[in-house]
């Protein structure tokens, strides 16, 4: 028997073609060994760590912090003595009345510095004459003190009968004297050397108390804390230490110090508010840029500073929230607390919710449409949905509603409102455009109406479509090829909307929208450009936001964009004559009231109880019934298993009608689960396996059940 010859290097002849097998093995030589590491820069990596590391940050902060407590406080001591040896306190008191407006308490602070000033010469004249009458004062009580003491030790000497007790009380005060000198002599030494420590010390303890370190070095709970009163000084340094050089050095030559800028702090709410006149060669965009830097100057969140242009010329108004007032609640809707409330359409207002200075923000519906926008799940259907509610207390106000989410947002109105769609596939946003042409239809036919009988007065119709970026979107078309969606004059969504906002009004047929992430293609300007009442929430970008509310609001400080999404849900800006807004303001921020579901049932409830009984019309039933069950086993067909997104999408090529856009994975297991089964994970992915539905359809009919869907 041969030996088998193993070769360690590949042959460079080919073998012969009756050439044994040979077994040929390739020596893979192994990885290199990684390089090491140079130290430099693991010590370069270890110095970094123990640099950035928090406990190295924190005792950071501490030194920084104990150190500026202590140079801060001995500045704080050092003006206090400068103001307690000049006028400087009065002169400031007297040009902070004198920039509020206030003369007589500018008046009563120059008194009170002439009566300092009187004083003070007073003091200094009776220097000249002090040193004459302190030393007779001295000369005086020595001998006086030394009568005292010889008189004493007459006394004594009588007493006891020893002539030499006359010095006795003499010679013991000289002792005492010469005890207080050595005790002296002994604590001078340390004391010298202690004071400076304790001097330190009293300086640390006034900074300390005065926290005058920057916020950044200060711990962590006092950071968190509440932030420091509003004064006439805090919102002057806030505004010098802009970063805008004009303002900068017009303050600095300012005699009061900027005081003069400012009118009188207001307070405004949950908050002050105070009017700021720039110097020349200031903007008032230049500040609202940086708005941000300002807020936190003043030691607050971007949040909780709203900046605005009055009609005042270089005019910015400040509204500065207290330290986390903006974050708590408002309270419930008086639509919730007051079972009585009714409502008006013509001559009522809606509680909407609260403006910032904590009033109740009314606003009146009467003939003005309504666009209300904002990003995903900012509370826009609540905003929308609290104002329909309050109106629908009123009996005569009639409602078309197509909720084109299909959540059940929209329920309550069930019974309230005479036509109500409810999904979110392109058959609802078809029927939600031939309700808004059948409006348009109401009105013309009313404006025809009333163009014979000028007299005749028509019942209120809301026709209002939530979610309505989708009706925009739809890219079905009709029978004439004609689109649903769009925004050309090709558009049937389009063109009835803005038919009725040209009209409508006057016959009292009015568009309310909500939408969401307003762009041109899903909110047309001509569109939102025909809204009364213009409602934003926070959207993404400053372009949105004037999309949303004009280009004139946006201008003027209305910043929907700079709320914070998630958590100023449900805080709304608005641009509307039918609300109050301060003078000179385009826009107000308002934070609405939020109505649950349950207690918008209740509410619907009593308005239901108003009206003689609605019949409200859905959408009409499309289709033959079919049994989704079988059709899944159908679709599976001999594939031992499917992705459901597969199973989906063969169901909705089976009838389009039937499994459109409602049809999803958590209606599809919810299928299965109500058989007994359920899809399962396979590699990663949810599929459904033949056996199983085989499984649940034998379920089924054992049970005798069946299921069928529209």
């Amino acid at each position: 028997m041969s030996e088998n010859v193993v070769h360690l290097h590949k042959p460079t002849d080919a073998p012969a073609a009756d050439t044994a097998t040979v077994t040929t093995l390739t020596v893979v030589p192994d990885a290199s060994p990684a390089r090491p590491v140079p130290l430099w820069v693991r010590s370069g990596r270890a110095v970094k760590t123990a640099v950035t590391h928090e406990r190295t940050r924190s005792a950071g902060r501490a030194v920084v912090r104990h150190g500026l407590y202590t140079f801060n406080g001995g500045r704080i001591v050092a003006r206090r003595a400068w103001d307690g040896r000049t006028g400087s306190r009065y002169e400031r008191m007297i040009r902070a009345a004198e920039a509020a407006g206030n003369l007589e308490a500018a008046e009563e602070w120059e008194e009170r510095l002439q009566r300092f000033r009187a004083a003070r010469h007073h003091r200094r004249m009776d220097l000249l004459h002090s040193p004459v009458d302190a030393a007779k004062g001295v000369a005086v009580g020595a001998g006086m003190s030394v009568g005292v003491l010889v008189a004493l030790g007459v006394v004594l000497a009588i007493s006891t009968g020893e002539v030499s007790d006359v010095v006795t009380p003499l010679s013991a005060t000289i002792d005492f004297i010469a005890l207080l000198i050595r005790i002296v002599q002994v604590v001078w030494g340390p004391a010298v050397t202690i004071g400076p420590f304790l001097a330190l010390l009293a300086l640390w303890s006034v900074g300390r108390k005065q926290q005058a370190a920057p916020q950044w070095a200060l711990p962590a709970n006092v950071r968190s804390g509440e932030g420091e009163p509003i004064t006439p000084s805090i919102v002057v340094k806030a505004l010098r230490d802009l970063g805008i050089a004009p303002l900068k050095t017009a303050i600095k030559e300012m005699g009061d110090a900027g005081a003069s800028m400012l009118g009188p702090i207001r307070i405004a709410g949950c908050g002050v508010e105070v009017d700021v006149t720039l110097p020349s060669g200031v903007a008032t965009n230049e500040v609202q840029k940086r708005r941000r830097k300002l807020a936190e100057n003043l030691t607050r969140h971007e949040h909780e500073l709203f900046i605005t242009i009055p009609e005042a010329a270089r005019t910015v108004r400040l509204w500065i929230a207290d330290s986390g007032a903006l974050d708590e609640p408002i309270g419930p809707s008086p639509l919730v607390t007051d079972e009585t409330l009714t409502a008006n359409y013509k001559t009522g207002k809606a509680p909407w919710g609260q403006d910032l200075r904590g009033d109740a923000a009314m606003i009146s519906l009467y003939q003005r449409h309504l666009l209300v926008t904002g990003l995903s799940n900012q509370g826009k259907t609540a905003a929308v949905r609290a104002l329909a509610l309050w109106l629908a207390l009123d009996r005569a106000v009639k409602f078309w509603i197509a909720d084109l989410k299909g959540v059940g947002d929209w329920a309550m109105f069930d019974g309230i409102a005479e036509v109500l769609i409810e999904g979110p596939s392109d058959s609802h946003c078809i029927q939600a455009t031939e309700m808004v042409e059948d409006a348009v239809e109401e009105m013309n036919r009313r404006i025809e109406a009333r163009r014979k009988d000028p007299s005749l007065v028509f019942p209120p119709l809301i026709v209002l479509v939530d979610e309505a970026q989708k009706a925009f979107m739809c890219p079905a078309k009709g029978e004439d090829g004609r689109p649903y969606g769009g925004s050309k004059a090709t558009s049937r969504y389009f063109m009835a909307v803005r038919e009725i906002h040209n009209q409508g009004r006057a016959v009292d047929v009015l568009m309310w929208q909500g939408t969401q992430d307003p762009t041109d293609q899903n909110l047309p300007k001509l569109v939102r450009e025909g809204a009364h009442t213009r409602a934003s929430l926070v959207v993404g970008t400053e372009s949105q936001a004037a999309m949303a509310l004009g280009d004139k609001a946006v201008n003027a400080g209305a910043a929907p964009h700079l709320l914070r999404q998630g958590l100023d849900k449900g805080t709304l800006v608005v641009a509307s004559d039918g609300i109050t807004i301060p003078a000179g303001q385009p826009s107000i921020t308002v934070r609405t009231h939020f109505i649950d579901d349950e207690p918008a049932a209740e509410i619907a409830a009593r308005a239901k109880a108003l009206r003689d009984g609605v019949t409200t019309l859905r959408e009409a039933e499309q289709g033959e019934e079919r049994d989704a069950l079988a059709d899944v086993a159908a679709v599976i067909g001999d594939a031992s298993r499917l992705r459901t997104n597969e199973v989906l999408k063969r169901l909705h090529a089976l009838d389009p009608k039937i499994y459109g856009d409602q049809w999803t994975n958590d209606r599809l297991k919810a299928l299965l689960e109500e058989h007994g089964e359920e899809p399962k994970k396979s590699h990663g992915v949810m599929v459904v396996h033949r056996d199983h539905v085989a499984r649940a359809l034998a379920n089924r009919d054992t049970d005798g059940s069946a299921s069928a869907t529209q």
